[in-house]
C-alpha cells in the first residue's frame, strides 16, 4: 500500500463515544492530518446518564458537553451537517452542509431502531436521546398510579444490535423512585421481552440474578412471546397481553438511513459489514466504529459505549499504519461492563471471553458510575 502524501484530510462521522475517540486515539499517534468531524451538533450527549434524568439525579445540561474546547485542543475542524451519502469508493463524503472531500473516512454515525412493530407511537424508545428520558421523567410526574410496562427486543437478523441494559436500569430506576416517593403501592411494574432469558447476553448467571430481582422488588414479567402490537393502554402478544400506562420500549438496532445511499456492504442485520480490524471490506482507508457497524466476534459482543472506544482504539492505530503505508492490523479487545444501576446502588456485570464475574449490588457499585461519567466526561469539558 502506498503511503498518503501530506497533507492528509481525514473525516469522522459523528459525535458519539466512537467517534470522538477515533479522534482522541489519532492525536495519541500523532496523526499530523487535517481532521473533519461532521455532526448535527457539536455536542457530546453522555446518554448513559439519562436512566437518572427520570429521579432528577440529572438535568440536560449535566448530559450535553459542547465540543468547542476539545475540537479546539484536537484541531479538528467541525462541519455542521448530517451525512447523506458517499460516492468515489469512500473519498466524497455528501452531507446535507456539501460535499467532503477525504483520503482516509471512519463512520461513527451510529445505529438507528427497527420501529416497525404496530402501535409503537404509544411507546417511548428511552436511547433516542436526552428529550425521550425527559418524557419519561414528565409522565411520572402526572400519573398517580397504573401499570408500567418496560421492555426490549432485538434484530431478528442481528444478535448484537440490541441495547437491553438501559432498559434493566429504568426499570429497577422507576421502582426505586417510587418507592422513595411512597408511591410504589400505587404502580404495577412489568417487564417484558420476546425471549425467555432476557439480556443473556450478560451470561446466564447475570440473567438468574436480574430476574431474582424483579421477582424481588414485585416486578411481573412476561416472557418468550413474540410482540404483535401495542396500544395507547396495553402491550400485546402472542402469548397474551396485559395493561400499560406508560410503555418504555427499546426495539432492535440496524444501519442508519443515509447508508442505503452508499454502496458499503451491509451485514444481513443492515449494519456496515466490518472485519476485526473495523476495515469496510472492498474500501481503502475506510473505517467503522461502534453502533453503525457490524463485527466478527461472539454473539454476546456489546453495543455500548465502552465497546466503541475499544474499536475506536484500534480503527485509529490502523488507519495511522495505513497512511504511513504499513500494516498494522491492530484488532480490538471484546468486552461488556455494565453497571447495572437503581438510582442509588448497583451491580456489576463484566464478560469477556473467558469469563463472567457479578458483584452484587452496593452504594459503592453506584458511586463507582458517577465517578466513571465524571472521570469520562473531563477529556470534553
Amino acid at each position: 500500500m502506498n503511503a498518503i502524501k501530506k497533507p492528509v484530510r481525514i473525516t469522522v462521522l459523528g459525535a458519539g463515544f466512537g467517534g470522538l475517540s477515533t479522534i482522541r486515539e489519532l492525536r495519541k499517534h500523532n496523526v499530523q492530518a487535517e481532521i473533519t468531524l461532521v455532526a448535527p451538533r457539536a455536542e457530546l450527549h453522555y446518554l448513559p446518564g439519562i436512566i437518572w434524568i427520570p429521579s432528577g439525579l440529572r438535568r440536560r445540561e449535566d448530559l450535553v458537553i459542547p465540543l468547542d474546547n476539545f475540537l479546539r485542543r484536537m484541531r479538528v475542524r467541525f462541519h455542521a451537517a448530517e451525512a447523506t451519502g458517499l460516492r468515489d469508493g469512500g473519498r466524497t463524503v455528501e452531507t446535507s452542509a456539501g460535499d467532503i472531500a477525504n483520503d482516509a473516512l471512519v463512520v461513527a454515525s451510529g445505529g438507528r431502531f427497527l420501529k416497525k412493530l404496530d402501535g409503537i407511537e404509544h411507546a417511548i424508545t428511552p436511547c433516542e436521546g436526552i428529550a425521550a428520558a425527559e418524557r419519561i421523567r414528565d409522565r411520572l410526574k402526572t400519573m398517580r398510579g397504573g401499570a408500567i410496562a418496560v421492555g426490549f427486543a432485538g434484530n431478528p437478523n442481528e444478535s448484537s444490535a440490541v441495547r437491553g441494559g438501559p432498559m434493566f436500569e429504568f426499570l429497577f430506576g422507576i421502582d426505586e423512585q417510587l418507592r422513595r416517593e411512597g408511591r410504589r403501592e400505587h404502580f404495577d411494574l412489568t417487564f417484558f421481552n420476546p425471549s425467555n432469558e432476557p439480556g443473556n447476553r450478560l451470561g446466564p448467571e447475570a440473567v438468574r440474578h436480574l430476574l431474582a430481582e424483579m421477582q424481588r422488588r414485585g416486578i411481573r414479567t412476561h416472557l418468550g412471546h413474540k410482540l404483535k402490537r401495542f396500544d395507547a393502554d396495553r402491550v400485546i402478544t402472542e402469548g397474551g397481553e396485559f395493561r400499560a400506562d406508560l410503555i418504555l420500549f427499546m426495539p432492535g438496532m440496524t444501519g442508519n438511513a443515509w447508508l442505503d445511499n452508499t454502496d458499503l456492504p451491509r451485514s444481513p442485520g443492515g449494519l456496515l459489514q466490518a472485519d476485526a480490524h473495523c476495515r469496510i471490506p472492498g474500501y481503502e482507508r475506510v473505517y467503522v466504529v461502534g453502533d453503525s457497524g457490524s463485527f466478527p466476534g461472539p454473539d454476546w459482543m456489546p453495543k455500548q459505549a465502552h465497546m466503541a472506544d475499544l474499536q475506536a482504539k484500534a480503527a485509529a492505530a490502523n488507519l495511522h499504519g495505513d497512511l504511513e503505508g504499513r500494516a498494522v492490523n491492530a484488532t480490538f479487545k471484546v468486552e461488556l461492563i455494565c453497571i447495572i444501576d437503581a438510582i442509588n446502588h448497583g451491580t456489576l456485570v463484566w464478560r469477556t471471553p473467558k469469563r463472567t464475574i457479578i458483584l452484587p449490588s452496593t452504594r459503592l457499585l453506584h458511586w463507582a458510575k458517577r465517578w466513571f461519567e465524571a472521570t469520562y466526561l473531563r477529556k470534553y469539558r
